[in-house]
């Protein structure tokens, strides 16, 4: 049998006997796929009798998978009764979802054993991401009447930062996903879509809601259609060889009239090194982080992102070299009316040091007390400095220089009053906590706001549906706010007609809603 298998590669042309100018434009294969119990049967055997007859191997290269075992450690067989059905898997958690398992979610040699609950992540993370994605891009599209008639969108090049950013973004997942597959390695394939359709949603497209919500009428929001258009083109083609069926419904509902129909006949996408900006892409990454401290710092001090809050500081490596752009973008994300750098952090927090005698003493043994004494002489501002900036520090210790490190030492930061801190890694986002009376009305005001959006929803508007809102409070701080701040409500919630009605006020037409937390009831009616 296993001879018979190794023969394959010539036996089925009949050659070297007949056929064998179509045996040699097929020999060798460019590689061969099995798991890794196939090893000493067909990988040997084509081997072997092809270098005997041929005097080259039948593979150029070999794809091992890994056993499927179950929650015992088992292989699965149909002897021990534990083999999963694949069709209930596919019906539950569809095919894609599983191919994407099997492809990318590990790697393909390695010993496997599959959970609902990892199948459950990839459907939430990855497949439903990239779904409401383009259900984004296909609504906003459907609601602006000038959509496919507008002016063209700029060139890349005069686009918007967060646009040039994202094709540049698009290109290096061409390059990294392409030279990832034609190395056998859909691990690595996977990984950098799955990033990439994270930062696609959860930074390019929510940064740019405003952009698609002005329509392609607008330069702005041109750019930013023909951006997540060009994305999700390519996208679903670098897909396609993982999960092929979702991307080919999705191909066939973007595809422009003169592509293919099945987006596995389109062609592979290319990638221009000319658009991949590194310089950008590291002033992004630095943008993002600074958002994700500050968001920590806020967290810290228990104030919720709708609070906005009157300035921010900043101390970090290549913030001054920043865009305006992404200044703004990080001022707005923080929720802040300034963002400045700052000049020096400690005088913003007060450090305190000592010593962790858990990694001192598995380390230095019988020398972890002069150390530690040295780490508690030290000055905890310059000693923290050190280790969050250079990664590590020298203390003396009996007249000995010893290096200590980020796990030697135990540093706790005390904000100023008044303020909330975060750093790591070299960075700092400093928040002043302190809230005047206006920052209050503009707080409770964006919390009506969301109020009235999730309304807008349970109620089943559309999109673009223009409102009219009535609303009513016994709270005269809250009444002062929503007055004051009357004009960003209506349009954040398109709402041509808004008015306060007494606090007695029965019924004001439309649907009624009422709220807690703040104490506010409002009616909202289609226009």
């Amino acid at each position: 049998v296993w001879y018979d298998s190794g023969a394959m590669p010539f036996a089925q042309f009949g050659a070297p006997l007949r056929n064998s100018g179509e045996f040699e434009r097929s020999y060798p294969a460019q590689f061969i796929c099995e798991a890794i119990d196939q090893t000493r049967g067909w990988f040997y055997s084509l081997m072997t009798i092809g270098t005997l007859l041929f005097q080259r191997s039948a593979y150029e290269n070999v794809v091992c998978l890994g056993l499927i075992v179950d929650d015992r450690g088992r292989k699965m067989s149909k002897h021990l009764g534990n083999v999963l059905e694949p069709i209930s898997l596919m019906d539950t958690y569809g095919a894609d979802a599983l191919r994407w398992f099997f492809a990318a979610s590990g790697s393909p040699w390695a010993t496997r054993k599959i959970d609902a609950g990892v199948l459950e992540e990839i459907v939430r993370k990855i497949l439903l991401t990239y779904w409401n994605t383009v259900s984004f891009l296909v609504m906003y599209a459907n609601s602006d009447p000038l959509f496919g008639a507008g002016p063209p969108a700029a060139a890349v090049a005069d686009r918007p930062v967060l646009d040039r950013w994202l094709i540049s973004e698009l290109h290096a997942l061409v390059r990294d996903v392409t030279g990832a597959l034609e190395a056998f390695d859909s691990t690595q394939a996977g990984r950098r879509i799955a990033g990439f359709i994270d930062d696609l949603s959860n930074w390019y497209v929510r940064r740019s809601r405003r952009r698609f919500w002005a329509g392609t009428g607008s330069p702005e929001g041109a750019a930013a259609f023909a951006t997540l258009q060009t994305v999700l083109d390519v996208l679903t083609r670098l897909m396609a060889p993982i999960t092929p069926f979702l991307p080919d419904y999705v191909w066939s509902v973007l595809r422009p009239a003169d592509a293919p129909d099945s987006v596995h006949l389109a062609r592979w996408p290319d990638f221009d090194p000319a658009l991949i900006d590194a310089t950008l892409a590291g002033q992004m990454a630095l943008a993002r982080r600074l958002v994700e401290l500050g968001r920590s710092a806020r967290s810290a001090a228990s104030v919720k992102v709708r609070q906005p809050l009157s300035q921010a500081l900043v101390s970090a490596p290549g913030f001054a070299s920043l865009p305006a752009e992404l200044v703004t973008q990080v001022a707005d994300e923080l929720n802040v009316r300034s963002l400045s750098p700052m000049d020096d952090a400690g005088e913003l927090v007060s450090y305190a040091v000592r010593p962790n005698f858990r990694t001192l003493g598995s380390r230095l043994g019988s020398g972890t007390q002069p150390v530690a004494a040295a780490i508690l002489a030290a000055d905890p501002a310059v000693l923290a400095a050190e280790l969050r900036t250079a990664g590590s520090a020298l203390v003396q210790a009996d007249g000995q220089a010893v290096t200590v490190g980020p796990d030697d030492v135990i540093v706790t930061q005390t904000p100023a009053a008044g303020w909330t801190v975060a750093a790591d890694g070299g960075e700092t986002v400093a928040l002043q906590i302190a809230i005047t009376p206006e920052l209050r009305r503009e707080g409770l005001a964006r919390d009506v706001i969301r109020l009235i959006q999730e309304a807008r929803k349970s109620d089943g508007l559309n999109l673009t549906d223009r409102i009219v809102l009535r609303w009513t409070t016994a709270d005269p701080d809250l009444a002062a706010a929503l007055t004051e701040h009357g004009a960003l409500i209506a349009a954040e919630v398109l709402a041509s007609d808004l008015a306060q009605l007494r606090p007695d006020a029965a019924d004001a037409g439309g649907i009624r809603h009422s709220a807690v937390d703040p104490a506010v009831e409002f009616w909202l009616q289609r226009a």
